[in-house]
Order: C-alpha cells, then structure tokens, then sequence
C-alpha cells in the first residue's frame, strides 16, 4: 500500500515538472533596455550588464565602461527585479549568486558565509561606502521599453557601520534613510521611496 501512494505521488510530481513550461528568456537587447533602467539615466549607456542566456544560466550581455555593473530579473521570478550596484561590490553579490544556487538562503547566506568570509578576508569587500540601485515593478513592456509600475529602492553599502557611527537610525522607515545590518560586513543604509497613493 505504501509502496503505490509513494509511486503514485511521485508520478504526480514528475507530470507537475513536465506541464511546467520553461519560462521565456526575453531577448539579450529587452534584458539590458529593462535592467539598465535601476540606474542612474546618465551612468546607464556605460553599465556592465548580466543577464541571461537561452540556456537560462547567467552570462555577461554587455561590457560595461563605467563603475557600474547591472543584473537582468531573474525570468523564473514572478515579479520584476534589476539591480545595478558597484562594480567594487561584485565579489560579494557574486558570492551571495553562489550560495543561492546551493540553497543556502535567507539570514544563513549572510551571517554564516558572507559576513564571516570578509571578516576573514576570504571574501573582498570594499571598506568605503559603495552604492546599490533596486528597481522593483510588475514586469518589463518591450512596446513602451518601460518597467511597468517600475520603483527605485538606494542602497549604500557602508561595511561594519553602526546606528552610531552614523548618527543614523537603524529603525526602518520608508521614504527615510535607516541603517539595516547595522555592525556587519553588509551593513547597509536603505532609501525606500513612500507607497504611491
């Protein structure tokens, strides 16, 4: 008895994966139109853009020629995410991909491996203050070349920063600057624009 449910349940799953259909990977050209918006407009033509490829694997789209390296949504994502951070910032965003694909997620990927691999100098990480660009919408339109719905969150990475050394509150906040991670590698401060109303 065991033995069927455990066969049936496991063809159930199987036919599940085979009816999921693979999600669209959108052209290299609409991934760096979509991505580089999470930029500043005037740092955006020179921004290093990854993406990913039809194999779905990221891979680099475009050379970049400034400080800025830009990082396409995710297709196997529901919602629309790009970033654009310092280029100074990529072995850590690197190294936080990595774990991912390990599944090694949530705090774990943090405090077990990223903040105690710089701590350790295992893991480079810039001690000056290195700025992240979070554009969050509901999807990318190729007819407009616009994020629908598009919001832009700031991040400025500033390593091992306390509420005090800043003068700055570690209470978050939207719509006001607040510290998260305060005392960490990834200590950061967080710039989230108020809800549209």
């Amino acid at each position: 008895m065991k033995t069927s449910v455990l066969l049936t349940l496991l063809l159930v799953s199987i036919t599940a994966m085979a009816q999921t259909p693979a999600p669209t990977i959108p052209s290299a050209e609409d991934q760096i139109a979509a991505t580089v918006q999470a930029a500043p407009e005037e740092m955006r033509a020179g921004a290093a853009v990854l993406g990913y490829g039809a194999d779905g694997k990221l891979t680099e789209l475009r050379k970049g020629t400034n400080e800025l390296i830009c990082l396409a949504d995710d297709p196997k994502d529901t919602r629309f995410s790009a970033a654009c951070y310092h280029k100074d910032l990529e072995p850590f965003m690197a190294r936080g991909r990595e774990l991912t694909a390990q599944g090694v997620t949530g705090g774990n990927r943090n405090a077990e491996y990223r903040w105690k691999e710089v701590k350790e100098g295992k893991l480079k990480m810039p001690r000056e203050p290195r700025m992240l660009y979070v554009l969050s919408g509901k999807g990318y339109d190729p007819a407009t070349k616009k994020v629908t719905d598009g919001v832009v969150r700031w991040v400025i990475y500033v390593p091992f920063a306390t509420a005090e050394s800043l003068g700055l509150s570690a209470t978050p906040k939207r719509g006001e600057p607040w510290l998260m991670d305060a005392g960490t590698a990834g200590a950061h401060i967080m710039i989230t624009p108020p809800l549209k109303q």
